[in-house]
């Protein structure tokens, strides 16, 4: 998945820190050395260089998202031909909103509580949907920390295993998250899916309370903050219902 996604980005000249070498046999690569630490350090310790560097982004991530693919699903499975499971980006992501509205409402019991009406809710947002043949490149959860600067600060996409052709929209709801009101706005883009984006922010709002849940049931080794993650994610789930 790593080198299919490297190779990928390497073709839609989106910066990648190089691949230097790769042993299939010891699931193991060596990659460039990236010295001017995360795109996330950057926005933190000098906002002015941060900023700058935050604005390349948006150009790399113009240039991922004129990509496209001849069908959904990870790149190192669809370019070697590979057919998805689901039928379309939307069901995908619609089936595993309701497999995590289950998993939630037996872990918090807010979310039991309106179980049905959230259900619901999801199934309504899928329904508007209309279909689309366009499967764009998107590296999927992309945050401020996974993305390095080179000497000279421009940005490269890191943990891009994840690398896959889906519906823009996915990317720009995880974007908004994690770079929020601040700095999201140099990300944005027009001609956005309104009725994607309204079905695509539930459903991710959704994963981050089921996953943090079901992690902190183990011995994670940082539970208070995931429980923070899942609740917070969960009084924006609740609030988009209008509670």
């Amino acid at each position: 998945m790593f080198t299919a996604a490297h190779d990928r980005l390497v073709t839609a000249g989106v910066r990648t820190p190089r691949l230097l070498y790769a042993d299939t046999t010891m699931d193991a690569v060596v990659v460039e050395d990236m010295r001017g630490g995360s795109l996330e350090e950057a926005l933190e310790r000098d906002p002015v260089a941060g900023r700058a560097a935050l604005e390349l982004l948006a150009a790399e991530l113009r240039s991922l998202h004129a990509q496209e693919g001849p069908a959904f699903g990870k790149v190192g499975l669809v370019d070697n031909g590979g057919t998805p499971s689901s039928g379309s980006a939307a069901r995908r992501i619609t089936e595993g909103a309701l497999r995590h509205i289950e998993q939630a409402a037996v872990r918090d019991e807010r979310i039991a509580g309106v179980r049905e009406e959230l259900e619901e809710t999801v199934r309504r947002l899928a329904a508007a949907v209309r279909p689309r043949a366009r499967h764009t490149l998107v590296h999927g959860e992309l945050g401020a920390d996974h993305v390095l600067l080179g000497d000279q600060g421009r940005p490269a996409l890191i943990d891009v295993e994840g690398l896959m052709y889906f519906d823009v929209e996915w990317e720009h709801v995880f974007l908004r998250i994690r770079f929020g009101p601040q700095h999201y706005d140099v990300l944005r883009t027009p001609g956005l899916d309104e009725d994607r984006m309204n079905l695509y922010r539930l459903a991710m709002h959704v994963s981050l309370v089921a996953g943090p849940l079901r992690l902190i049931e183990g011995d994670f080794p940082n539970p208070d903050g995931m429980r923070e993650i899942a609740e917070s994610n969960l009084v924006r789930v609740l609030e988009l219902m209008g509670r």
